[in-house]
């Protein structure tokens, strides 16, 4: 079963404007805000804020769904809504299903704050009409008038609820299950609703790291079986049991009717699991995992949309996790951004970086960069391989900073080759200790961002038949890593001869250390 890093990998988010309007366009919430629009004192309401049935038809209507009944009391305007995407809204459905969404749709806008259902009793006591219960919300006003963080909220504010619904059991199970009196018998649904809120948290919390780490799959879409495994196969399991896997198909089941629930709000975009393998549901038998060469896309894939992954985001940091967003570290210092992003995956370092440097004359940001790379620690490679990364998009007018550190003996190599990239001239050739030296702490600054990666071990093998005597100097270089460095050369060279030499040269590495 996965379990969350200590640290997430930062996400790279749209812009708030970006993402409002994407907001504004999720199907489902700009059903909410057209009934919002249509609803008036004499919008007739249960106890609880719901439309009663007989309203149903009209508030159908209004949304432009067909086999709705009658299409009296839709707006004066008439029309659909045009921010309903024809992909989300359903097109010619029975009277059951368009109530069901017309119910939906006022559900969201009552709980986002789009209406306001008073009371009747609380209006009569005020001295109003006791049939004027629904009026606008002041959140209908800001959709408009406010910002991109007013829709955004209101958007969050759907979302809860539609997250909510998606971990309700059937209806028909959930009627089945009330007691005599009035309350729902837990025990008897087989209904655990923490436990289903967990459940599905967990569910998007492994598709938000799928989305935004380095092994995010190509199109951002994870097929739903993998998804379901996250949660219910044990990472050290060698071959599922039989139950486990039945426990998978009953897991994709609830989750092929949970993200059909999301997709609407515009967190997630979802191809339904085939409807020729739900008939293998009715057999009582777990699906049949995917053959080599079959079509995975059948048993369901999804994928978060970018306002899923700032929805996503948005709950993690409500509940207290540390969910960074590539930016947070544009008004850090160099010595943050360098440590922080040695651990970010590339394409997210590089964005964070551009956006530090961005804020910042090149040439005060390159004597920042180089001044934060010192040090001997663990971590100082990988500080000085992602100072290397920034400086490499940094102009030729940070030049100065570069030739002030050509007598340091942990910058003198990396200054040497920016100049000779950047094509300055009178660049001093390095000496030999400086070239071994920048070689060992350039191996352990790729040890420690990959381990033991295929491109480390075409750089050792390159290294070993350049330099013939290569080991006999190396385990004389005097850094912390050499002798980490010299063992892992050992460990990636193919030839055996190459490999003893390696491990050898780590030993006197230790032994002059020690």
């Amino acid at each position: 079963m996965s379990q969350s890093p200590a640290t997430l990998p930062p996400v790279l988010l749209h812009s708030e404007a970006e993402l409002a309007r994407d907001a504004l366009a999720a199907p489902l919430l700009a059903r909410a805000v057209r009934l919002a629009r249509w609803a008036g004192p004499g919008t007739r309401v249960g106890a609880g804020g719901e439309l009663v049935d007989e309203q149903l038809p009209a508030a159908a209507a209004e949304l432009g769904l067909t086999g709705a009944g009658s299409a009296a009391g839709a707006g004066a305007d008439g029309g659909s809504d045009a921010g309903v995407g024809s992909g989300s809204r359903p097109g010619s459905v029975d009277d059951g299903d368009a109530a069901a969404y017309a119910s939906e749709a006022w559900r969201v806008a009552v709980d986002t704050g789009l209406v306001e259902v008073r009371d009747p009793d609380e209006a009569d006591a005020e001295g109003e009409e006791a049939d004027g219960t629904v009026t606008a919300g002041e959140e209908l006003g800001l959709l408009t008038s406010g910002g991109p963080q007013d829709v955004l909220g209101i958007w969050l504010a759907a979302l809860e609820t539609v997250f909510a619904d998606a971990t309700v059991p059937d209806l028909e199970d959930l009627v089945d299950a009330i007691e005599g009196g009035g309350e729902i018998d837990f025990e008897e649904l087989g209904w655990d609703p923490q436990g289903e809120a967990d459940f599905l948290e967990g569910v998007l919390g492994n598709l938000y790291l799928l989305t935004v780490g380095d092994n995010a799959p190509d199109g951002g879409a994870v097929p739903l079986p993998a998804l379901a495994a996250s949660m219910i196969i044990p990472d050290d399991m060698g071959e599922p049991t039989d139950d486990i896997l039945e426990q998978v198909s009953d897991a994709m089941m609830r989750l092929d009717d949970q993200f059909r629930m999301l997709e609407p709000i515009g967190l997630v975009e979802y191809q339904p699991v085939d409807e020729a393998l739900m008939a293998d549901i009715d057999s009582e038998e777990p699906l049949p995992p995917a053959e080599e060469d079959e079509d995975v896309t059948r048993y369901g894939m999804v994928r978060l949309t970018p306002l899923g992954l700032f929805g996503i985001r948005a709950r993690m940091l409500e509940a207290g996790i540390d969910a960074p967003a590539v930016g947070d570290l544009a008004d850090k210092g160099a010595d943050t951004l360098l440590d922080a992003t040695a651990v970010f995956p590339q394409a997210a370092a590089q964005a964070e970086i551009e956006l530090w440097l961005g804020r910042r004359a090149p040439l005060d940001a390159a004597r920042e960069l180089l001044a934060a790379a010192r040090g001997g620690d663990e971590g100082a490679p990988l500080r000085r391989l992602r100072c290397q990364q920034a400086l490499s998009l940094v102009g030729g007018t940070a030049e100065p900073a570069l030739r002030e550190v050509l007598d340091d003996a942990e910058l003198g190599g990396l200054a040497r080759v920016w100049l000779a990239e950047h094509g300055a001239a009178e660049v001093p050739a390095p000496s030999e200790g400086m070239v071994f030296w920048l070689t060992v702490d350039t191996i352990a600054a790729q040890l420690a961002a990959e381990g033991n990666s295929e491109e480390l071990q075409g750089l050792v093998e390159g290294l070993a038949a350049q330099h013939s005597g290569f080991f006999a100097a190396a385990w004389r270089v005097e850094h912390p890593a050499t002798a980490d460095v010299l063992e892992a050369m050992g460990r990636l060279h193919p030839d055996k001869k190459v490999a003893k030499e390696a491990r050898k040269a780590a030993f006197k590495a230790r032994s002059q250390q020690a």
